[in-house]
């Protein structure tokens, strides 16, 4: 009897050790680039930048209605094959596709506002990338904003904005805490949200010169800045 409780133990400690070295291996397994994956992303990014900005050279020619069909068109093919590919690698990193890489795979899903339960599920992995350095930090705080007021609740970094038309202004939508807004947004890597607001004042200003002139307006209204 003690014979087979001592065989016992020592196949129990034996397969123990087998799990253990399993699971180090998975651990340990390096991540091989992807140039591929990195150059499709590329294309999916460029196209997306198209459909992100104001109607530009052939796309001017596009009635309103034809241009948000396009734009609809490109969020939501670039959003299903974003989906499949973070089924198979999760979250983009660094390791797998470089810095560019990465930044285009969260710009994608930062754009899939059409699925914002899409978009929560990518920002869990994308904090695990994150926290080991193996993604961009001030990206992943944009993404929390925008899943935040995608599904109803306030903004954490101030990261998303609207503009008053009256004065070329941009202010912050729903945020929570505002006084204490540039203490989460140092945490993260981000300027003061008055700087960050400056800079998209200034590029709304001079993407609707036109219209600010028309209304006499020659200079956007800044924010002080200390």
């Amino acid at each position: 009897m003690n014979k087979i409780f001592g065989i016992l133990i020592v196949s129990l400690v034996l397969l123990g050790c087998k799990q253990k070295n399993t699971k180090t291996n998975v651990i340990d397994e390096k991540i091989e680039f992807n140039q591929e994956l990195a150059d499709e992303l590329e294309k999916m990014a460029k196209i997306d930048q198209i459909a992100a900005y104001i109607p530009q050279g052939k796309y001017k020619e596009l009635s309103e209605k034809e241009w948000n069909a396009f734009k609809d068109s490109v969020f939501t093919t670039n959003q299903k094959r974003i989906s499949e590919i973070f089924e198979q690698h999760g979250f983009v990193g660094f390791d797998l596709a470089g810095e560019n890489g990465s930044r285009n795979f969260w710009m994608i899903v930062q754009h899939s506002d059409h699925n914002p339960e899409f978009q929560k599920e990518v920002l869990v992995e994308m904090k695990k990338e994150v926290d080991k350095q193996n993604a961009i930090s001030t990206n992943y705080g944009l993404l929390v904003d925008r899943v935040n007021l995608n599904t109803g609740k306030a903004q954490i970094y101030g990261t998303q904005v609207t503009y008053n038309m009256n004065i070329g202004q941009a202010y912050p939508k729903k945020l929570k805490d505002s006084a204490k807004v540039n203490e989460r947004r140092k945490s993260i890597g981000l300027e003061p949200i008055e700087e960050y607001l400056n800079g998209m004042t200034e590029m709304h200003f001079e993407m609707n010169k036109e219209y600010y002139s028309g209304k006499g307006i020659t200079k956007p209204t800044l924010y002080e800045t200390n």
